[in-house]
């Protein structure tokens, strides 16, 4: 999604701004507190796709913590004030790259289960997508701000689930009627088959990744819950079982 963005050239509404027009919080973490929705906090403008790119590109190097408002300008092209003026709060900005980051990794995941693949490759190729982001630090750090922001923002959860996972989840349910159409699955529920096969995708290592616990993951702990799910899976749901 963002990448493919191209930066406007700086124009003179980003050109240095008076002292008034400088006056703003300079807490990245600023409040959008007595805004009444996520989608009431954010302005969409001719600005806004820039905003966008510039803050993908520093929470990708720096992530949330390290990523800082200047920054996020600096490589926007854009103004403090321009910043703001769009993103009064520095999660409501991480959370709207994320949403467009995760709606392109759903989209990835559907274009990856194709019809005519067997159950186990199919499988197998979702379960890697889902482990790495539950895995990145993009993942981590969406799965906190929806959950701290809940009380505030309570369609922040709602927009990230419909623009990410949600998308995946009818894909896995359309490969799953197109499987059993073939002889190769037997499931009654497919939605919570669905839904199922993803928790199995975050079996130890989402936890001990959220609550700080255990040494590194490597990569044979990754791979070893991806040949878990998916063997779980289909002892329980293989046409054969």
């Amino acid at each position: 999604m963002y990448p493919d963005i191209l930066t406007a050239t700086k124009s003179s509404e980003d050109s240095p701004k008076t002292v008034a027009e400088q006056q703003l919080p300079s807490d990245p973490d600023i409040s959008a507190a007595g805004v009444g929705s996520c989608e009431q906090a954010i302005k969409r403008g001719r600005k806004y796709e820039q905003v966008l790119y510039g803050a993908w590109q520093v929470f990708r190097r720096d992530g949330f913590e390290g990523a800082s408002v200047d920054d996020i300008a600096r490589e926007a092209g854009v103004s403090k004030a321009t910043l703001y003026s769009y993103f009064p709060d520095k999660r409501l900005l991480f959370l709207e790259v994320a949403k467009g980051e995760c709606c392109r990794q759903a989209q990835e995941t559907v274009a990856l289960m194709t019809s005519e693949l067997a159950p186990r490759e199919a499988l197998t190729r979702a379960a890697s997508r889902m482990v790495d982001f539950f895995l990145s630090d993009f993942g981590q750090r969406v799965f906190r701000i929806c959950v701290a922001e809940s009380d505030r923002f309570p369609e922040i959860g709602r927009e990230f689930y419909e623009n990410g996972p949600a998308m995946a989840r009818a894909r896995i349910v359309a490969y799953f009627h197109e499987a059993e159409a073939r002889g190769e699955l037997t499931i009654a529920d497919k939605e919570l088959a669905a839904d199922q096969f993803a928790e199995l995708c975050k079996a130890d290592l989402f936890p001990r990744l959220i609550f700080g616990i255990g040494a590194k993951i490597k990569p044979e702990d990754r791979q070893r819950v991806i040949n878990g799910a998916v063997d779980m899976f289909l002892a329980r749901y293989g046409a054969t079982a």
